[in-house]
């Protein structure tokens, strides 16, 4: 079974997919990091972001592996802390936003839905990655609560700034934001994670029911 999450950016998709993962003894698939791995790499390996086939042939040579605990692999390296650095959140959007590279990664997020029960968090999963995904979950909560949310993340950046950033990012990211027709859509604005787990999983049950 595939659980797909998406929303937009500060909505809860990370920490729902990663605790509703653990909780069903599903892997959680964390596209966004994907990304970031690949993002990593290129700058290790001195790839300008904009060399399309550069990034294509690199994301090809060194695929995305996530760990039993939710760690992110490329080359070899554990990048689960590292791609998580202001230098990454402000390179990544660049690498992301390239058909050609988003293509590859996925054909690589199908490859590793397919090797078991997953929980899938992004931005196209339920749309474009896994429209066959037995359950679909659209995550959505209000701008300032996502913006306080991130806030708690990312300690020294100022909350108007975030503020900010979140908003060029949703602008950003529009083009790549596919919400699925059929996805259940669970505003997240004034709910605690484990009661947006709860709601989840009674999705998955009901599917398993059925």
């Amino acid at each position: 079974m595939i659980v797909a999450i998406d929303g937009p950016a500060g909505a809860g998709k990370s920490s729902v997919a990663r605790a509703l993962a653990l909780r069903l003894g599903f892997r959680y698939l964390d596209t966004g990091a994907m990304y970031r791995a690949l993002t990593w790499l290129a700058e290790q390996r001195r790839v300008e972001l904009d060399d399309v086939t550069a990034l294509v042939a690199l994301a090809r040579s060194h695929p995305v592996e996530f760990g039993e605990g939710g760690g992110v692999f490329i080359a070899g390296h554990d990048v689960t802390a590292e791609i998580r650095s202001p230098v990454i959140d402000s390179s990544v959007p660049i690498v992301a936003r390239h058909p050609e590279v988003r293509e590859v990664m996925r054909e690589r997020q199908r490859e590793l839905g397919e090797q078991g029960d997953s929980v899938i968090e992004g931005r196209d999963i339920g749309e474009i990655v896994a429209p066959h995904a037995e359950v679909k979950v659209w995550l959505q909560a209000d701008p300032a609560v996502r913006a306080e949310r991130r806030h708690a993340e990312r300690e020294g950046i100022a909350a108007d700034e975030l503020a900010e950033e979140m908003q060029r990012r949703d602008e950003r990211d529009r083009i790549n934001t596919h919400r699925a027709e059929d996805a259940v859509e669970i505003d997240t604005t004034h709910l605690e994670l484990e009661q947006v787990v709860d709601l989840i999983e009674t999705l998955v049950q009901q599917k398993v029911g059925a």
